[in-house]
């Protein structure tokens, strides 16, 4: 019997490409997606894509990851991150764009988006089957498949309207390939003072380097150029749960001891959200 596809999926089926061949479009077949030469790709039961073929790629997004993203993201913490984000989409998209969020976790960036404009569809591409779940769900018109951003993307040249990459590796000459000559690659990261008082606490947190910005503007300046930049910062106050999730939610929770989390002293009850959103046209 033919697989139900999700609507989104469905909707999204005219950006994708054969990762293993290139030919397209590719289509329903039972529970899979095939490609006119006949390679397949499973679909997941929670509604996701697996694209991903040969050695799998590894992600430090596990379940407990995952889950803690999520409640942390459902305060609102970082909901103005995510507003600023989807307004430099919306600028400059019609409402009909279709939207692909490389490296998108749980899908809650890219349904700030689709929420932006009601007409969009959304695509979202990672390697975690757990943040997959949640991202094929986050929006009716999000479909999510499981990719790796350093290999060559499953999508059709020039078929997306905007590129979202949100605290997400980046792929440029990939994203400029995918990408419309009207489109837009929307990338936002952290500045040296983001979380500056848990960085203070935590000694194995990942430190961010101070010439970041030379190398993200080096590696992308061949194939864009920076249409507006904002910077959004402000204090967060977090309850003890919060800050347990905000470290749970990343790799660094594995190298902090119980003993440090259960110090009531030890975590912040306020952090510094500071990032840096720019809008990229395409060269």
């Amino acid at each position: 019997m033919p697989v139900s596809l999700t609507p989104a999926l469905e909707l999204s089926l005219d950006l994708l490409r054969c990762p293993t061949c290139r030919a397209r479009p590719l289509h329903p077949d039972r529970r899979a997606l095939r490609c006119p030469v006949g390679h397949t790709f499973d679909i997941a039961r929670h509604g996701y894509a697996g694209l991903l073929t040969g050695a799998r790629a590894t992600s430090g997004d596990d379940t407990a990851m995952v889950q803690a993203r999520d409640r942390f993201l459902s305060t609102g913490a970082y909901a103005p991150i995510r507003e600023v984000g989807a307004r430099l989409t919306a600028d400059a998209m019609s409402e009909e764009a279709a939207v692909v969020d490389v490296g998108c976790g749980p899908g809650y960036y890219l349904a700030g988006v689709l929420d932006q404009l009601p007409g969009a569809h959304g695509l979202g591409l990672d390697t975690s089957v757990r943040a997959l779940r949640s991202a094929a769900r986050a929006h009716e018109r999000g479909a999510a498949v499981a990719w790796d951003v350093f290999r060559p993307l499953p999508l059709v040249d020039g078929v997306a309207d905007a590129v979202l990459n949100v605290f997400a590796p980046r792929n440029p000459a990939e994203f400029h390939r995918v990408l419309r000559p009207t489109g837009r690659l929307i990338v936002v990261r952290p500045t040296g003072r983001h979380l500056t008082e848990l960085r203070g606490r935590l000694p194995s947190m990942v430190t961010i380097d101070p010439v970041k910005e030379q190398r993200l503007h080096r590696a992308l300046d061949p194939f864009f150029e920076t249409a507006v930049t904002e910077e959004v910062e402000y204090p967060a106050t977090l309850t003890r749960l919060d800050a347990l999730d905000l470290v749970s939610m990343t790799p660094i929770a594995r190298h902090v001891s119980r003993a440090d989390l259960n110090d009531e002293g030890f975590l912040p009850d306020q952090v510094t959200v500071s990032v840096l959103a720019t809008a990229y046209r395409p060269r």
